[in-house]
């Protein structure tokens, strides 16, 4: 499979921009998902990729091809970039069959493919059918409802699935009707003998014309692959109609329609419809988002297996941040258009870059908590909570001047940057301007939060506290006491909110303890993933612990 490659890429409509200047690598065999609220531009970006959508400016690769350039105007169209696109609503034609529909796009396909022989491929997999004859009986008798009359159409798909056939190449072997013969064994030998000796004709055949037949049956003259522009046979179609089906497990339902199916079963049949024709790439743009809690569970273990057993590459669009962290090998984050950050899930839930990615990922959302401080020897000495002193220790050696220096470098570099780029005639100025992430201070009375405060000013003494749920834990000799403002128990765990003074923290605690709101309890703010970010530019500085006096 092919990595896919997006540099510079911008999509813009008048002086907003879906899409800003985004550099994103996609490594072969990945599951990446573009994740952010809505409007924030991952179905634009996934579009682009696919050809749907036209970039204003940047480059896109798939594999070692430029599918798309804006300096050298190339843009090739949708169905040249052997991309599969799986969409929300699953766009099934209601007036086909499942069969119907999966194998639609494939008999339009005509280009340059590989000549195989297909009556060489046919009569090797009769062959090899009928080497356990007895096990080819079994799976016959097996068919027959209560009156002891066969079910066909069961029979002819336990033979495709059982030896890997077409539907004619089924109909074909259960033709020769060795179920009913009084010497199965002695019937399946001469049939193979007939076969063996036809299919040693069709090799010599070649071989006379200077051919041979690979593995697969392709047919290889001088070294090379022989190749003509045609369309699919009715036997590719069928193997490969047959090839998706059994991976997604839909065997059973190619007769049936649309209507006639659940809406798990309709999602199989869209993926199945997108896997026949082996794109090089899968793009699905929320395709879990019209189930139902329970069945969207069970789709994204399917979509994990798939991902595994086709070896293709998944790039999947979604704003629920628990598909993101469950099924992704790589989460893509992105807010207004710009890339956030782009890491495995356990890395942006542990070490988000920024203050959006540490509010946006996580369920219950994450506690902050605003602090004012300076570094004094290896630790930070701050003030929360409305006065309760703090102390943070970094994991990591940490010089905060050094670390404000590089920012305010960061910074400055990246306002030359703008500066150069506006300088351009055919430049145009961003509308949705970016801004540092509005975060949000739980509290127990916000009667007054909408009330238009004047704008701080933010110094290099300022910070944000970042505090999981997970890292409340409630203790009796815990350094901090708080009252119990809400209890939400579960089974295994329960989600409690604790207020201290004003100040509200989010809590998840395991095991089956019920709290009582009103009741007092002492608490610690423990481990080692406690975030420190700086308040004026809204950045991760580090990790470390915190202990509260």
């Amino acid at each position: 499979m092919p990595e896919i490659k997006l540099r510079n890429v911008t999509k813009r409509w008048g002086k907003f921009y879906a899409v800003d200047h985004l550099d994103l690598d996609i490594a072969d065999n990945s599951f990446i998902t573009l994740l952010g609220p809505s409007g924030c531009g991952k179905t634009t970006t996934l579009r682009m990729i696919a050809g749907l959508e036209t970039p204003t400016s940047g480059q896109i690769m798939i594999g070692d091809k430029v599918v798309f350039d804006s300096e050298a105007g190339i843009n090739i169209p949708p169905n040249k970039r052997k991309v599969g696109f799986l969409f929300q609503n699953y766009a099934l034609w209601p007036n086909m069959t499942v069969y119907q529909n999966i194998s639609f796009g494939l008999s339009n396909i005509k280009e340059e493919l590989p000549e195989y022989d297909f009556q060489a491929k046919k009569l090797t997999s009769l062959i090899g059918a009928l080497k356990n004859p007895k096990e080819y009986v079994k799976l016959i008798e097996e068919c027959r409802d209560k009156n002891g009359k066969l079910d066909m159409a069961k029979v002819y798909l336990k033979l495709i699935d059982a030896y890997t056939l077409s539907i004619y190449t089924a109909k074909e072997l259960f033709g020769m009707k060795l179920h009913e013969a009084s010497d199965v064994e002695s019937a399946a030998k001469e049939k193979s003998a007939q076969m063996e000796h036809e299919l040693e004709t069709l090799k010599k055949a070649h071989k006379d014309k200077g051919e041979i037949l690979d593995k697969d049956f392709a047919i290889i003259r001088d070294g090379k692959p022989v190749t003509s522009v045609r369309k699919l046979t009715k036997e590719e179609v069928d193997l490969s109609v047959r090839r998706v089906s059994r991976i997604v497990k839909i065997g059973m339902f190619m007769d049936r329609y649309p209507a006639e199916l659940s809406g798990g079963q309709q999602q199989r049949v869209a993926i199945a419809r997108t896997l026949a024709p082996e794109p090089q790439v899968l793009f699905m743009d929320e395709p879990l988002s019209n189930l139902d809690a329970k069945l969207r569970l069970e789709m994204r273990y399917e979509l994990q297996r798939l991902h595994l057993e086709t070896g293709s590459t998944f790039v999947y669009v979604t704003h629920d941040q628990m598909e993101a962290m469950t099924l992704a090998t790589k989460i893509c984050l992105i807010n207004n258009g710009v890339l956030q950050q782009y890491d495995a899930p356990l890395d942006v839930y542990n070490r988000p870059k920024n203050l959006f990615v540490a509010d946006f990922v996580g369920n219950p959302s994450i506690n902050f908590v605003e602090a004012k401080g300076v570094q004094k020897g290896d630790s930070l000495e701050l003030s929360i909570l409305d006065g309760k002193k703090a102390v943070f220790t970094p994991n990591d050696n940490l010089k905060l001047d050094d670390w404000f220096a590089e920012r305010d470098a960061d910074e400055a570099k990246a306002a030359e940057a703008r500066k150069t780029l506006m300088a351009d005639k055919k430049a145009v100025e961003k509308g949705n301007k970016d801004e540092v992430f509005k975060y949000h201070i739980s509290k127990v009375d916000e009667s007054d939060y909408s009330i238009q405060e004047d704008e701080p000013v933010i110094t290099n003494e300022d910070f944000v506290i970042g505090i999981r749920p997970e890292c409340i834990k409630v203790a009796p000799d815990g350094e901090m006491e708080g009252v119990i403002y809400g209890a939400m128990p579960t089974g295994m765990e329960s989600t409690i909110k604790v207020a201290v003074g004003n100040y509200l923290l989010t809590g998840v605690v395991f095991g089956s303890t019920l709290y009582q709101i009103g009741e007092k309890d002492r608490f610690n703010i423990s481990g080692n993933d406690i975030l420190l970010f700086d308040r004026k530019s809204g950045r991760c500085i580090t990790a470390g612990s915190l202990s509260v006096k």
